[in-house]
């Protein structure tokens, strides 16, 4: 049996934690390898001196991020598609960076990016908002945000000030690879990490520089966003839709596609809330690998997980051929417009010239504030306390719900800041929306949300969040909305 060199430090606690990232880490490091038989729970606990669930809870863990494969009879090995940085990483998908220098100013610039559709603003008027996506703004930490801005002021040299690294704030670029890596087990260092305006910036940009190295196809994940919708099609590739299940995208009809590059959220799919399943997840890596194609990886929702840790993502899997994108616009507010983009070395410096063609890197001083905020454990803060309140709300709503819509179906209860909800039969989505309108009840239905190939098929549903209101405002709304459902049926 392989030495597994796990120590830790059990003053620190989240000792599950602390093995699944030694387990990581010697895969990477290639210590151990695809194939490796690993010690049952029982033997590895006595070894270790912890309790066994504390090793069951890691295996678990690193089972559904896929780089562990247990099977009855066999035990638990590492998986066949977990490998090993060696220094040299995998070629980028042809097109996608070569390792060049960038261009010097005043070349062509890549394609204008398409900005986003506006989300829709007469709901945003009614009494009760439980439109989807919608942080609490009110929630903002304000005092904490001051002091790390202040904090950061106080010490910037005056030279920082003049135009920026195209890349962003190196300091914030070191922060945000340090915190990805531990929150999220994302394989990244500075180097691999490009400050964006946001995921809509970072994936207009990789957008670009895919349809330039000679990309037709992106396949997108079906249902999806509307409002991301127009944005995809402005890119000039063909955007084909592949069905999700249960078990979050359906990789065998991705294949069918002909496609080389995808847009998943496999922490939380956008809107159904399904969690993209260990299988799925293993059958998606061999995917992009067989076809010398990129990942594209939306981590929507990872900070707001209620029922375990959240899955590691798929990035830190496969870190030569996954995109991780990622902002703060549901964490902390969309207006900070502060996001980023974990990538391939030679993409992230595509990334970079890319902002230096187009618009010179982005603003300085929330950078070094936003550094500031998580270099003080601020942010870890301000998500604990986001957690539990949006976990009281997420109760609330789905206990509501289930009392005022008897013969509805939840779905994505276990992260996020939304619900799925299916009508009962025979109800009409387009009216129970009407209907809830009028009642002064803001709601998101999610026939829009498919193809028409498929809209027509799936069950009637709708999309709530419960982000911004408070508990008693939930319960009133969802009695609202129970009353627009029976009078729907009644009509």
């Amino acid at each position: 049996m392989t030495d597994l060199h796990l120590p830790l430090d059990r003053a620190t606690g989240r000792l599950a934690a602390q093995i699944a990232a030694g387990f990581r880490s010697a895969v990477r490091s290639g210590r151990l390898t695809a194939g490796t038989r690993l010690p049952s729970s029982r033997d590895l606990a006595r070894d270790l001196d912890v309790s066994r669930g504390v090793v069951v809870a890691a295996y678990e863990q690193l089972t559904a991020e896929g780089f562990l494969i247990a099977r009855r009879g066999d035990g638990t090995r590492i998986a066949p598609l977990a490998r090993p940085d060696d220094g040299a990483p995998v070629a980028p998908p042809a097109g996608l960076g070569d390792g060049a220098a960038p261009r010097p100013r005043g070349a062509a610039p890549p394609s204008p990016e398409p900005p986003p559709s506006p989300e829709p603003p007469p709901e945003a008027a009614l009494p009760y908002d439980l439109w989807p996506s919608r942080p609490d703004l009110s929630a903002f930490p304000r005092e904490r945000w001051i002091a790390a801005a202040r904090a950061a002021l106080r010490t910037l040299p005056h030279d920082v000030l003049t135009y920026p690294d195209p890349g962003g704030v190196p300091a914030l670029r070191a922060e945000l690879a340090g915190y990805l890596a531990r929150v999220r087990a994302a394989h990244t260092g500075p180097g691999r990490v490009v400050i964006m305006n946001g995921v809509a910036h970072g994936l207009s940009a990789l957008l670009g520089l895919l349809r330039a190295g000679g990309h037709t196809t992106l396949a997108v994940e079906d249902p999806t966003s509307v409002r991301q919708v127009p944005m995809l099609e402005a890119s000039g590739l063909r955007i084909v839709r592949v069905p999700v299940d249960g078990e979050g995208v359906d990789v065998d009809a991705l294949a069918g596609t002909g496609a080389r590059a995808v847009l998943v959220t496999p922490a939380h799919q956008y809107p159904t809330g399904v969690v993209l399943s260990p299988a799925r997840r293993a059958e998606l890596i061999a995917w992009v690998r067989g076809v010398d194609g990129l990942i594209l990886e939306d981590d929507y929702d990872a900070e707001f997980r209620y029922d375990r840790e959240p899955v590691g993502c798929l990035q830190g899997v496969d870190p030569d051929r996954v995109v991780l994108l990622g902002s703060v616009s549901k964490s902390l507010a969309p207006a900070l417009r502060l996001g980023w983009a974990v990538a391939p070395p030679a993409i992230a410096a595509r990334l970079c010239e890319h902002r230096e063609n187009t618009d010179l890197g982005g603003p300085v001083l929330e950078q070094y504030a936003f550094a500031e905020f998580l270099r003080g454990g601020g942010y870890d803060r301000h998500l604990r306390t986001m957690r539990r309140r949006y976990r009281t709300r997420r109760d609330a709503l789905a206990a509501a719900l289930n009392e005022n819509l008897p013969g509805a179906t939840v779905h994505g209860v276990s992260a996020g800041i939304h619900l799925y909800v299916e009508l009962p039969a025979g109800r009409g989505e387009d009216e129970i929306v009407a209907r809830a309108a009028q009642a002064g009840v803001s709601v998101a239905g999610a026939r829009p949300m498919w193809s028409a190939a498929r809209a027509g098929h799936a069950p009637p549903a709708l999309v709530l969040g419960y982000a911004r209101l408070t508990e008693t405002r939930l319960v009133e709304a969802a009695e609202l909305l129970g009353q627009a459902v029976t009078h729907g049926a009644e009509g």
